[in-house]
């Protein structure tokens, strides 16, 4: 098949905590459910005219011809998994992140840099949220648009403009999942900072007003690549915001902060703000072998 260029809204959908599941339910079980949730993920395609093109483990990638027919195909999705009876009465949550733009398609593949914003999307997303892009918004017809509320200000790594990043309603009682996304685990008020210092290996990163977010993980195209098994690929995000810099997993293991005289806080996609000085370990919870820890502190007014 030819190679040619397409302009395609980009979606990947995933089930959240889906090791957990097989640490729990057992292989079998687990991998019956995650089969017929994949299954009812994908049979809300064809009535949008989604094309199914890949399924990577718990998580699959698809396309559509328009941003509106993402949009509606994500909502479809949420609203049938939320409503799905699994094996055993399991219930289960998916995220999505979508981006709309030019691709490169080939052999039922799709390539470029609407892909890898789309991932990068998905990535933020949280259990039971729908995220995408201001390209998708500028795409909708007025009637959708309303249904999108900006979150956050998103900067990824080889691109120099930042992507503000929606929260699609997709549900009456969508403003729980609003607040729950912006809810940092702290317990102390923070402070308005200047920088934040990351160190790992021989590697420093500052996060401050003029790089506002890197990440951390085990892919090639992060920031900082950390070299481990427990690590995903897009491990966790550092970033600025509202005068806070935040710590974002958005992992399968979880990410590990251990403050300066404080006890070890466990965080599994969920965000917390970080003060001072301290240790972090991605998705594992060990604090011993130094080379693989991540140091972070914090210089604020």
């Amino acid at each position: 098949m030819s190679k040619y260029t397409a302009k395609l809204a980009v979606l990947f959908a995933d089930i959240c905590g889906s090791t957990k599941l097989y640490d729990t339910l057992g292989d079998d079980l687990a991998r019956r459910v995650v089969a017929s949730c994949i299954a009812q993920m994908q049979a809300t395609l064809a009535e949008h005219q989604g094309t199914l093109i890949k399924t990577i483990g718990d998580e699959i990638m698809c396309t559509f011809p328009s941003a509106e027919q993402a949009l509606c195909a994500a909502s479809a999705m949420q609203y049938s998994v939320t409503n799905a009876h699994f094996e055993n009465g399991i219930a289960l949550n998916i995220r999505i992140g979508f981006h709309y733009g030019d691709v490169i398609c080939e052999a039922g593949d799709v390539f470029g840099d609407t892909v890898n914003v789309a991932a990068r999307v998905a990535g933020a997303a949280r259990a039971n949220q729908i995220m995408t892009t201001q390209a998708v918004v500028n795409a909708l017809p007025l009637k959708l648009q309303a249904k999108t509320h900006q979150m956050m200000v998103a900067e990824f790594k080889g691109k120099g403009e930042q992507y503000l990043i929606y929260l699609v309603t997709w549900k009456d009682d969508d403003e729980t999942e609003s607040t729950r996304f912006s809810i940092p685990v702290a317990h102390n008020k923070p402070i308005a900072c200047d920088e934040l210092f990351l160190r790992h290996g021989d590697k420093q990163v500052i996060v401050n007003k003029n790089c506002k977010s890197v990440i951390f993980g085990r892919a090639d195209n992060c920031d900082v690549v950390v070299h481990n098994s427990y690590v995903s690929r897009q491990h966790a995000r550092f970033e600025l915001r509202f005068s806070k810099f935040v710590v974002v997993d958005q992992s399968t293991n979880g990410t590990f902060i251990r403050p300066d005289n404080g006890s070890v806080i466990h965080i599994t996609r969920e965000d917390m703000i970080l003060q001072g000085k301290g240790l972090i370990s991605l998705g594992v919870d060990n604090f011993n072998d130094t080379d693989k820890l991540i140091a972070f502190s914090v210089a604020h007014t």
